[in-house]
């Protein structure tokens, strides 16, 4: 029979579980009221009483609120829980497998001398037998020799107080000994080379009005920012006060921004600051201007507004971009983007440049408006006329040779289709102004002409066809109030997916499962309406070509060979 057994009832009963290191490695050395506060305490986690304070711990236990909190304190030395919180109390309990191994006992002979010492530094109060072990521990474990963590202790002492916590001291000598600083000679370098970057963190923190004494680590982060980063000393005084900075660990932050929107000089600095609140207005006037919800600034400026502004593009000319982009259907930061990016290869960037730029587009607009109305048209612009008068104009052809084909084309079934098949024979015939225009070719177009003609008009109407097909089942679907709301969920979560997948891949993969979850309601809501997705995209006749007439290679496709043969 075992040692130990239990009854069918006990066995059936809820249960604390408590880690075998915990029983092993623990126990035996802890004072017993402290193991009664930490067994509580699994108690209270494992039942899933949420709502018990400390109060209700320590009414439980028979001892005072203060009681306890020391009885976790002492918890805390041995890294069996960590307090995160003093008012309201909070603690957490950590992995009963503590950094140093399993906890022994030691010779307090063996260290007289580093005692005495420590506690001569520490002259305001007594030493407990547990804050002892933790520097014996530091001492074997971490190896440092004894000289070298009294002159630690001492160091931690001036800067703080006799007061210090235990845990404080533990975390700079773990620094130290992460660098290899356990010995006094190293100790006692690292101590000078901290001190002569005091004199400069003083006046630092007195500048920023940071209320604390220079330690080591403020010491590291002073040697990134000047080493590391190549800011000089009153480049940091200026961004701790213009940032209104009142903690090293902010600071850090804001220096890692300027230093990635390249700003290191004084005035470079004081600008930024100054136009980061102007940035995100002017972020929520583009935002506006596009017709696009912007409910966090901060990504939106940091990918786009704040590129475009380090381009060199000014706040007035991006405002004027953003909506001509509006006009042109780019409403979105990222078409804007490729719109701008496209400007800024070109070397448009001043006002002048981008205004001549905007001028020419909007005389071009003009243009094909005039061209449209000479054909007899009255609809509005679409891409095909923008791209056609590209062509043209790339054939040398000048606006009066325009405005002749079109007269020519008006009152055909296809008129801007015509057009181009008219133009085209021009060019082959090298007649290029209007004085050369035949009297023939004004009142009836070459056999050339008109079968170019046809063709330009057949494939024109079969892409259009298709296209309007696409276009009608897409508004036939959005016209359905919950389908439009997953439309409208799935283009804002593919914006925060695009910004998570750079900066948080935890949150991407929650994004692309949402994203799914979307799409597969999205599908079941078109079941349930009839419509087959894939309508949204145009079909059409001729899959090699698109209802192009030519192939992949540019060459001719069989359909048109076939529509040729048939003319």
């Amino acid at each position: 029979m075992p040692f130990i057994s239990v009854s069918d009832e006990v066995a059936k009963k809820s249960f604390t579980q408590v880690e075998n290191k915990f029983i092993s490695k623990y126990l035996p050395v802890l004072e017993p009221n402290a193991v009664k506060v930490y067994l509580y305490a699994l108690y209270i986690f494992q039942s899933g009483s949420a709502f018990y304070t400390l109060f209700d711990l320590a009414k439980s236990l028979d001892m005072t609120e203060e009681q306890a909190k020391g009885y976790f304190e002492y918890l805390e030395e041995f890294e069996l829980v960590s307090i995160v919180s003093l008012s309201p109390f909070e603690i957490k309990i950590l992995d009963a497998e503590n950094v140093y191994g399993t906890p022994k006992k030691f010779k307090p002979e063996k260290y007289a001398d580093f005692t005495k010492s420590v506690q001569n530094i520490l002259s305001g109060r007594m030493i407990s037998t547990n804050e002892f072990r933790e520097y014996f521990i530091l001492l074997e474990e971490y190896g440092f020799e004894q000289n070298a963590l009294i002159m630690i202790i001492n160091y931690c002492v001036n800067l703080k107080g006799a007061d210090i916590r235990l845990q404080y001291i533990k975390k700079v000598a773990k620094s130290f000994a992460d660098e290899g600083c356990t010995t006094a000679k190293k100790v006692e370098e690292k101590l000078s080379a901290y001190t002569s970057s005091t004199p400069a963190l003083i006046k630092l923190f007195n500048a920023a009005g940071i209320k604390k004494q220079p330690d080591v680590e403020d010491d590291k982060l002073y040697k990134k920012w000047t080493n590391e980063l190549g800011f000089d000393e009153n480049a940091i005084v200026c961004a701790a006060k213009c940032f209104k900075i009142k903690t090293c660990e902010k600071l850090d932050s804001a220096l890692e921004e300027l230093f990635k929107n390249r700003k290191f000089d004084v005035k470079e600095i004081e600008d930024y600051c100054k136009s980061k609140n102007s940035v995100l207005n002017l972020t929520i006037d583009i935002a506006r201007n596009l017709g696009v919800y912007v409910q966090n600034t901060a990504p939106y400026v940091e990918n786009y507004v704040g590129v475009w502004c380090n381009f060199g593009f000014t706040f007035e000319c991006l405002k004027t971009l953003s909506s001509y982009c509006f006009r042109h259907g780019k409403n979105s930061f990222e078409d804007m983007d490729g719109f701008v990016r496209k400007l800024y290869d070109e070397g448009l960037v001043s006002d002048g440049s981008v205004n001549d730029y905007i001028e020419r587009q909007n005389a071009d607009e003009k243009l094909i408006k005039n061209l449209l109305t000479a054909c007899g048209l009255t609809r509005k612009i679409i891409a095909w006329d923008r791209e056609s008068l590209a062509r043209w104009r790339s054939w040398n052809f000048s606006d009066d040779m325009l405005f002749a084909a079109a007269k020519i084309s008006a009152g055909k079934s296809n008129p801007t289709a015509y057009m181009n098949g008219v133009l085209s024979a021009w060019k082959q015939e090298n007649i290029f102004t209007v004085d050369k225009i035949s009297a023939p070719a004004q009142s009836k177009p070459t056999a050339s002409t008109q079968t170019r003609a046809d063709v330009e008009r057949h494939y024109y109407d079969l892409r259009h066809a298709a296209e309007e097909r696409a276009e009608k089942k897409l508004a036939e679907a959005m016209s359905d109030e919950i389908y439009s709301n997953i439309r409208k969920q799935l283009n804002e979560l593919s914006i925060e997916l695009a910004f998570a997948e750079i900066r948080d891949k935890d949150k991407a993969e929650k994004l692309t499962k949402q994203v799914a979850a979307l799409e597969t309601d999205g599908d079941e809501r078109l079941k349930l309406l009839n419509i087959d997705k894939a309508d949204f995209q145009p079909s059409y006749s001729c899959k090699k070509c698109n209802d192009t007439g030519y192939d992949k290679q540019g060459k001719p496709c069989e359909c048109m060979k076939k529509f040729l043969s048939n003319i």
